[in-house]
This record gives structure tokens, sequence and C-alpha cells, in this order.
């Protein structure tokens, strides 16, 4: 059976790269929104993960009158009361979220927060929200994510995104940065918020 192509509302490539991979044994075609032309950005102003994620594949879908999908994710840090949360990609106000300067801006300000937090109070957990919308704007699945560990006081490692070589995973007692992107797909917060989406767009769409 084929399945509809699935418009993903980002344009980080690696992220684009990351949905890609998970989606591809399941035979589901995945292309980014810079696929297309003239887009508007989706601002990001809910009060949750999955509002946001919502809000980003309905907008996308109506826009292009196709089957969008959306992750909205970000790093809650328990001694800072669960920040940076929603704010995860523009924790520190850089421009041009989700680019490697942003990155790094983002990085350095966990790093001074948490500066004088003992290592054993330097949990924090990944989430990720997961939302497919039909071409008419509706959400069709909805699902979520969570990876916990802890915060590292340097980057260990080059892979992966964002905060991923400052987020240790304490059972491989190695970064996101440091592990393999077919570990992480298996680990991480996208991983599990799209291992229980997927049985449900699949059946979605067969039952179509």
């Amino acid at each position: 059976m084929s399945f509809p192509r699935i418009v993903l509302s980002s344009r980080n490539k690696k992220k684009i790269e990351e949905i890609a991979e998970l989606l591809d044994p399941f035979g589901i075609p995945l292309v980014g929104v810079s696929t297309f032309d003239n887009v508007p950005d989706v601002i990001e102003d809910k009060e949750s993960f999955g509002a946001n994620a919502a809000k980003k594949a309905t907008e996308v879908a109506l826009h292009l009158g196709e089957w969008a999908i959306a992750d909205d994710s970000g790093l809650c840090v328990d001694a800072l009361a669960g920040a940076p949360g929603i704010y995860s990609a523009r924790y520190a106000d850089a421009p041009n979220p989700g680019t490697l300067e942003a990155d790094e801006a983002n990085n350095q300000k966990l790093l001074r927060e948490l500066a004088a937090v003992p290592t054993d109070k330097r949990t924090a957990h990944y989430v990720c929200a997961v939302a497919l919308s039909d071409p008419q704007g509706q959400v069709r699945v909805a699902t979520e994510g969570r990876c916990c560990g802890r915060i590292l006081r340097e980057y260990h490692g080059s892979n992966g995104f964002g905060y991923d070589p400052l987020f240790l995973i304490p059972e491989f007692h190695k970064s996101f940065g440091e592990l393999s992107p077919a570990v992480k797909r298996h680990l991480s917060h996208r991983a599990k918020a799209f291992e229980r989406a997927i049985p449900l767009i699949v059946r979605l769409f067969e039952s179509r």
C-alpha cells in the first residue's frame, strides 16, 4: 500500500533527516516544508508542547492542502523549574532558532545558569509532542515521548543538534552528542513520540 506524502513543518535539516529515517521503514514519504515556496513560519505561541505541535501541523496543512506533521520538543531542567521548556529553541534569544549559532548560544546560557548546581541536581528530561493534521486542518494523531537524563558541565560529542552534546543518558554513560544516530533513534524523546505515532498513522491511512 502506498501512503500519501506528509509534509514536516520544519526547516531544520537534521530534524527532517532524523524523522524521515523513523518513517522510512514504513514506506511513509516525508518532505520538509522548505520544499515549498512561500510557506509562512508558524508562530509558536501556545503554552504546551502539544498545542504548539498541533498549531504547526494544522497551519501548514491548511496552507498547502496536504497532510502535515509537526513536533514540538524541548528540554526541561529540574533545577530551573522546568526551563527552558517550550522556549528551548529561543532560550538565549539568538536570531535564527535551529541554526548552529543559536544552538551554541542556548547551550552556553544553559551552562551559565547551571554553573553552581551540583551534579546530582542537574537532572532533566527532553519532551517531544507530535501532531498529524489532515489536509482540512484536523489533528488526527497526537502523541508525546520523554527521555530522562542529566546536564553535563561541558560538551561531549558532535552528533545530534540543540542541547544533545550536554544531555547525558546515564545508562549509556554518554551524551546524545556521542551516541550514533541509529542508537539515538531508539532512545530519544522524539523516537518515543514517533514510535507511538507511527502505528496510529499507518492504521489511519490504511482505513482511508
